[in-house]
């Protein structure tokens, strides 16, 4: 599993969005991406953590992030989840996982003494020149927003 670091370059990547269209990350650079990995859409924690980014979309906006929440799902599941909650930002589905691998955020996980392999909630916000300016691994959904754009603002005051 890869462990990326605050100045890494970002792995890059092209994923179908809610809607099938491709998004490639490095056709964002110029831009403050945050991109954000979750286990599975429509299930309590990733509910939580993608309508808070919802609910604080014009926080991030006026910081001039553009968000990216990338799960393991098929395109119909994260258009049905989009659609179900008015998410209103951009998911995309990375059904093999290569995505996840690539940012370090897929490993083992455990529940009810069974252990799976799945995502691991974690965060990157990436620069405008496609490097990591900040990594938060594990990260808890009710916090999610406060501490990522806590993160936005101490980048954009740089």
């Amino acid at each position: 599993m890869a462990t990326l670091a605050e100045g890494d370059k970002a792995p890059d990547f092209t994923l179908r969005d809610q809607n099938g269209d491709e998004v490639t990350l490095s056709d964002l650079r110029g831009e403050t991406v945050v991109v954000y990995f979750y286990p599975r859409a429509d299930t309590p924690g990733c509910t939580t953590q993608a309508c808070g980014v919802r609910d604080r979309s014009d926080e991030y906006a006026a910081m001039g992030a553009r968000v990216l929440g990338i799960s393991p799902d098929e395109v119909e599941d994260i258009a049905k989840f989009a659609g179900k909650y008015d998410l209103g930002f951009t998911l995309l589905a990375d059904s093999d996982h290569a995505v996840a691998e690539k940012y370090g955020a897929w490993g083992e996980k455990s529940m009810y003494g069974k252990k799976y392999m799945g995502v691991q909630r974690s965060t990157f916000i990436v620069n405008g020149d496609g490097k990591i300016a900040r990594v938060f691994p594990k990260v808890q959904p009710k916090k999610h927003d406060q501490v990522v754009l806590k993160a936005l603002g101490e980048l954009t005051a740089a």
